[in-house]
């Protein structure tokens, strides 16, 4: 065989290959990390949302799903929702166009490659056109692994909510956000067989009430999952600064970072690189100071900061957010952190517990917890929320608020804090507000040596003195230290 014949030989082995590949991209499907979350979600979650900026893989990850239901072939890896046996599916998006665009390409392939998209095209039995959309299809028939048919058909949300009667699904996919009522529509379709509903999104149009749902309204049968650029690992570093930079400012936190576009509604304008550094061991001569937020009707927060004094900037270091617990387990948990740090909280910290009917300063007190004598407050006794938002705001502005890379609660909730009407929307903002309380009693940190710490410390659980004076000296102690310990937490 001469040379040309052997190189002509390859090409079609490679040619072959190729083809091959493109028409069973779900057996070589290998999703990322964030992607593999937002599947495994279904095993436990009714309702799931992935949230990713542009060409992040949101949409191939859902489609991705809804070809592995329709076919019924599961991956090694799969830890998600299982059907066994043929399912019905819709598939949605915008407008007849968009849907075609991006859903019905994505499942089977564009037009004159059909059996290129995510359901193999030995599963594809037959697509059934639609109509008033040229290319359209209306249904696909897939083979399922057990034996049997299963189907998808596609929906748009420009028909409103009627076309979205009658039917009874196992699975409904939203490409993009819906209406509300489409939203709930859908999940109508899906109550008799206790099926899937998952959105797959990138937030332009802002805090709008389907993604308010997922971000702000808690339920056991509702998940979200927010994928960044820099979780998009087909994305090198190079081309992920060209394009964020290639994004208007304004845009710039929902196309790369999958935040609800807030406009001017958001309370911190700041870039979040801006504020964020990588953890680092805590110098010995930052003072320390944790703020508590309590949870009555919300998660219990604690934000720690350590205070450089030399250039008056404050990191968040470590925080704890939790709903449902006791007091005492709040209290074990911020103890765990360093027993010695002063912790600052707020005015509702008066009121009484429903139990015990002491008030829930007294409480977290009397567990060993370290907190400062009276509620936070400004020097001058204001405790006013807006300026302690100008205050944060300030820090942020002037590179004096640095938060660690890997506290990702605390990012989430400064993503989505924002203003209606010119008012603070006071939701899931536990751990900002923590921080907030911290940032006004910032007088009161102090560093191990100060607090009077040596090794071996430790607390008596019945401590009922107040810890710090209001000039932010100690007051003289009026507390029984715990026999045996050689420690007092004055200096």
């Amino acid at each position: 065989m001469s040379s040309n014949e052997k190189l002509g030989e390859l090409t079609k082995h490679l040619e072959e290959l190729r083809r091959r590949q493109s028409e069973d991209k779900l057996g070589r499907y290998i999703p990322y990390a964030k992607q593999k979350e937002f599947h495994a979600l279904g095993a436990i979650k009714r309702e799931r949302m992935l949230l990713a900026g542009n060409q992040q893989g949101k949409t191939f990850c859902g489609g991705m799903e809804m070809a592995i239901h329709l076919t019924g072939r599961y991956p090694a890896w799969w830890q998600g929702r299982r059907f066994e046996s043929p399912i019905r599916a819709w598939a949605a998006g915008n407008t007849g166009e968009s849907t075609r665009d991006t859903v019905q390409r994505i499942l089977i392939g564009p037009l004159g490659h059909y059996g290129s998209g995510t359901i193999p095209k030995d599963a594809v039995i037959d697509t059934r056109t639609g109509r008033g959309v040229p290319d359209a299809l209306d249904t696909i028939l897939v083979r399922h692994a057990g034996g049997g048919t299963s189907q998808v058909s596609f929906k748009s949300y420009e028909r409103g909510r009627e076309r979205w009667q009658g039917e009874t699904l196992h699975a409904v996919w939203y490409d993009e956000e819906p209406p509300v009522d489409v939203y709930t529509e859908g999940l109508a379709r899906i109550s008799a067989t206790r099926g899937v509903a998952y959105l797959t999104a990138t937030p332009l149009l802002g805090m709008t009430g389907v993604v308010r749902r997922f971000l702000q309204d808690p339920s056991a049968d509702r998940g979200c999952v927010k994928m960044t650029i820099n979780d998009a690992e087909h994305i090198s570093v190079e081309e992920r600064e060209k394009i964020i930079s290639g994004y208007p400012e304004h845009e710039r936190e929902a196309r790369v970072n999958g935040v609800p576009m807030l406009g001017s509604g958001r309370v911190f304008p700041i870039a979040e690189s801006a504020i964020t550094e990588d953890a680092f061991e805590l110098p010995q001569h930052f003072a320390r100071i944790v703020g508590l937020d309590f949870g009555i009707n919300h998660p219990t927060a604690a934000a720690w900061l350590a205070w450089d004094r030399d250039t008056d900037t404050v990191h968040v270091h470590e925080c704890y957010r939790v709903r449902g617990e006791s007091a005492i387990v709040h209290a074990a948990a911020i103890r765990a952190r360093g027993a010695w740090i002063p912790c600052a909280w707020p005015h509702d910290g008066h009121s009484a517990d429903k139990g015990s009917g002491d008030s829930l300063a007294s409480i977290y007190r009397a567990q060993g917890v370290h907190m400062i004598s009276s509620h936070a407050t400004f020097e001058d006794g204001g405790n006013s929320v807006e300026a302690g938002i100008q205050e944060m705001l300030i820090r942020m502005q002037t590179g004096r608020l640095k938060v660690a890379r890997h506290l990702l609660d605390w990012f989430e909730e400064f993503r989505l804090y924002h203003r209606k009407d010119g008012r603070i929307v006071k939701e899931a903002d536990d751990l900002l507000s923590a921080t907030r309380y911290g940032l006004m009693m910032l007088r009161h940190a102090r560093t191990a040596e100060q607090s009077g710490r040596r090794r071996g410390a430790q607390v008596a659980r019945d401590v009922d003195y107040p810890l710090f004076g209001g000039d932010g000296t100690n007051d003289r102690p009026r507390a029984r230290i715990a026999r045996g310990t050689d420690w007092s937490p004055f200096s």
